[in-house]
């Protein structure tokens, strides 16, 4: 029998001696699964995809050819300590006179950058802004509709927020009203998904 103090507790050179506990090691392993690291990880286009298995979320909706404000950097900032992989399509060296046609190297090398990073995603976080059209986006949103991986914030005044909303709650995609809604929506999701990796 261990000794206990007048107070009851065991010695501690008793206490450093026991074996531990039965679960004792399955549950540091459970905690050093959600623990994450410090920082995210930004990749943006045209800068390879990771092909790790750190947890990737995929920055979707509206650009306009650079037309609608940065919100994406807004969202990774605000997902910067989550120890994950952002995926941004928004390209800092975008040239406009780059044709949208299957032909144009560039066009294409980003249009395929942006069909890899949506399928190797875990989550997609989309944002559709008031006063843009993003017909990218919505073509992204059917793609990827039924996926179970989006995450949707269309706010009032987004061009055709009717049918968003529709397809929305067709297929069950959660919906928020604002940008900073949509991040703790995110975080939610990267926090299920680590505890999922730990059963």
């Amino acid at each position: 029998m261990s000794k206990a103090e007048p107070n009851g507790r065991i010695d501690s050179d008793q206490a450093a001696s026991r074996p531990p506990q039965p679960g004792a090691a399955a549950q540091a392993q459970a905690d050093a699964a959600l623990a994450r690291p410090a920082n995210s990880q930004l990749v943006r286009s045209p800068q390879p995809v990771p092909a790790d298995d750190r947890l990737k979320v995929f920055l979707a909706g509206s650009i306009d050819m650079g037309g609608t404000t940065d919100w994406q950097a807004q969202l990774a900032r605000e997902l910067a300590d989550e120890g994950v992989v952002l995926l941004n399509p928004r390209r800092e060296d975008w040239n406009p006179a780059w044709k949208p046609v299957a032909e144009e190297p560039e066009f294409r090398r980003q249009v395929e950058w942006e069909l890899t990073a949506l399928q190797r995603a875990d989550v997609i976080a989309m944002y559709l802004a008031p006063g843009s059209q993003a017909p990218v986006s919505l073509l992204e949103l059917g793609l990827h509709a039924g996926s179970g991986k989006v995450l949707l914030a269309c706010p009032d005044g987004f061009w055709r927020k009717g049918n968003v909303d529709i397809v929305a709650q067709r297929y069950g995609i959660p919906s928020y009203d604002s940008l900073p809604a949509l991040a703790q929506a995110v975080r939610a999701r990267l926090a299920e998904l680590r505890r999922a990796r730990t059963r």
